[in-house]
């Protein structure tokens, strides 16, 4: 599935737990960055990149959150991950997060934008052939 988003690649539940929420009694709006990472990684994991910092690695340049409605505990939350314009050593992933109370409009928006780079040189390099064939396809 594509949408003006990217192409729909992946997708995971992730319960909220009750020390994710804050002062205001919602879930803390730092915690969404935890719930895109964690989605993120499991993205990046399916995909096979390796993630060990000895190497070649993908890591983030930027990222973003909008929140539109306020999560509470107990509820599980399901991470949309978009990909789109990739690049020689790049691609941007975007997020869409839903509550299981309301499966059709989402709760935030993000973003981040994925480099792979060479931790040896602190430079970035192209995009593993297996990874962009995933993007591409």
């Amino acid at each position: 599935m594509s949408t003006d988003t990217g192409k729909l690649i992946f997708s995971c539940e992730i319960p909220v737990r009750w020390g994710d929420m804050d002062a205001y009694g919602h879930v803390n709006n730092a915690m969404y960055m935890r719930y895109m990472e964690e989605a993120r990684v499991q993205l990046l994991a399916k995909m096979g990149a390796t993630m060990n910092g000895n190497g070649i690695d993908p890591v983030i340049i930027n990222t973003g959150c909008t929140f539109m409605r306020p999560v509470v505990y107990p509820d599980t939350l399901r991470i949309d991950c978009f990909v789109s314009e990739p690049g020689r050593s790049s691609f941007m992933t975007r997020y869409e997060i839903y509550s299981a109370s309301d499966t059709l409009n989402p709760v935030s928006n993000g973003y981040s934008k994925v480099v792979w780079m060479d931790h040896h040189t602190g430079k970035s390099v192209a995009l593993p052939a297996e990874i962009r064939i995933q993007l591409e396809n």
